[in-house]
């Protein structure tokens, strides 16, 4: 901070600004934990493994991920600080500008991909209802609503819109989607189902692995809202339970349209039923939030490191980049590129948990430009990603990197402190 310019991203929210309640973050977490792309992503985990052994990796990856997500949540809730404001203690002031930044370009992908997934879904809709097919003109629409809403109150939309409006949509949608794949599968035979083994292409610690991809993707974002919560029990309840519900159920219903449409294009398949357009339509609303919490969060990041320029002009000016990049990108040869930036941030936050524990401490001018413990932690845990899914693919990444972090902090930061106190 220099002047008169106030960085609020590292600033403790005011206690009279902290509006989000229980049913607030159950509301929010709820329905940022559903999506086609957390449905796709199902479908992969078979038919590597059987059903039972998919389902019982669907829990105990929702467990561990969620729990994470919590974790950093309680952190933001009880600092009142974003989730750059968490990370610049940890790793420094300097140094925490390229996690930062490199959350900005993950944020902004993850944006074109929902712009992306949402403009298909309506195009397919469009095409099955009145044979039109302008996916161009889909995404402008998309992109203007992204920006609309990303000109009002944060608070006020998850107050107002999501809690009221969204929670019942996804509701509906996740609903008649399972009571249609029920059926489905009920037809298919229930004991054909259960009994089909998986051909092994997928380890149990690799479909782990994925199911924890999902509540890990959001650790980034998470403080960006808890910071705005009257107190971190209603954080930790709400995100606790509404995402944990919300990932356990679309994976869980991905294992059954995977049963019933092995290897089918998602969209297509929620066309084929009754009221398909309907219920890929309320789905769709739902995925509006996604997109709008991406764009969000990443106006928070950059602002920590442009604080000359508001949050809300970062807004809708990524909104409108967004926009323009899914128009232009061939976002299929983008998506390694965004897999290769969320390993960044397992591990980072390996590090953050074990700096601030459950007492989070508040960025202050006299932080060092690079805190050495978190730095070599943070860049050892990238490694052990790495390393761990190319040589140990099966295993899953995310948790040892996240470990190895965690635990490299701690042996790092206690040796500084034995030094420190024997000088």
């Amino acid at each position: 901070m220099s002047g008169n310019v106030v960085n609020t991203a590292l600033q403790a929210v005011p206690l009279s600004e902290r509006k989000l309640g229980f049913s607030d973050h159950f509301a929010l977490w709820g329905s940022l934990g559903v999506g086609l792309l957390v449905i796709q992503a199902g479908t992969f985990l078979v038919p590597g493994l059987g059903a039972a052994a998919a389902f019982a990796a669907i829990v105990l990856g929702t467990l561990i991920g969620t729990a994470l997500l919590v974790w950093v949540g309680w952190l933001g809730a009880q600092s009142g600080v974003s989730s750059a404001g968490l990370i610049w203690p940890a790793l420094g002031r300097h140094a925490a500008v390229l996690p930062v930044g490199a959350n900005v370009l993950q944020l902004l992908g993850w944006a074109i991909f929902e712009i992306v997934v949402i403009r298909d879904g309506l195009s397919g809709i469009a095409k099955q209802t009145w044979g039109w097919d302008k996916p161009a003109v889909f995404t402008v629409l998309v992109g203007l609503l992204l920006l609309g809403l990303l000109c009002l109150s944060m608070v006020g939309i998850v107050r107002q819109f999501i809690r009221r409006a969204g929670l019942a949509l996804m509701l509906a949608a996740l609903g008649w989607l399972t009571v249609r794949f029920v059926g489905e599968v009920s037809q298919f035979g229930w004991d054909k189902f259960w009994a089909r083994a998986g051909d092994g292409s997928m380890g149990f610690g690799a479909a782990v692995d994925l199911v924890i991809a999902m509540p890990i993707s959001w650790l980034p974002l998470v403080a960006d809202y808890t910071r705005f919560s009257r107190n971190g029990r209603s954080a930790v309840t709400g995100i606790g339970i509404g995402y944990a519900l919300a990932n356990i159920w679309c994976f869980a219903l991905a294992i059954l349209i995977a049963a019933v449409h092995p290897g089918s294009d998602m969209v297509a398949t929620i066309l084929l039923g009754a009221s398909g357009a309907l219920a890929l339509g309320l789905l769709l609303v739902d995925e509006v939030d996604n997109g709008y919490g991406d764009l969000y969060s990443a106006a928070v990041s950059s602002h920590s490191l442009l604080p000359r320029v508001p949050v809300g002009s970062f807004g809708p000016l990524l909104a409108v980049v967004a926009t323009v990049l899914a128009l232009l990108l061939p976002i299929q040869n983008y998506q390694n590129f965004l897999y290769l930036l969320g390993s960044v941030f397992v591990p980072l936050f390996g590090v953050v948990i074990a700096h601030h524990g459950t007492s989070p401490r508040l960025p202050a001018a006299d932080t060092p430009a690079i805190v050495w413990p978190g730095t070599l932690a943070w860049i050892a845990g990238i490694a052990v990603y790495q390393i761990v899914s190319r040589v140990y693919p099966s295993v899953g990444a995310s948790l040892p990197s996240l470990l190895a972090a965690f635990a490299l902090y701690y042996a790092l930061a206690a040796i500084r402190v034995r030094r420190t106190a024997a000088a």
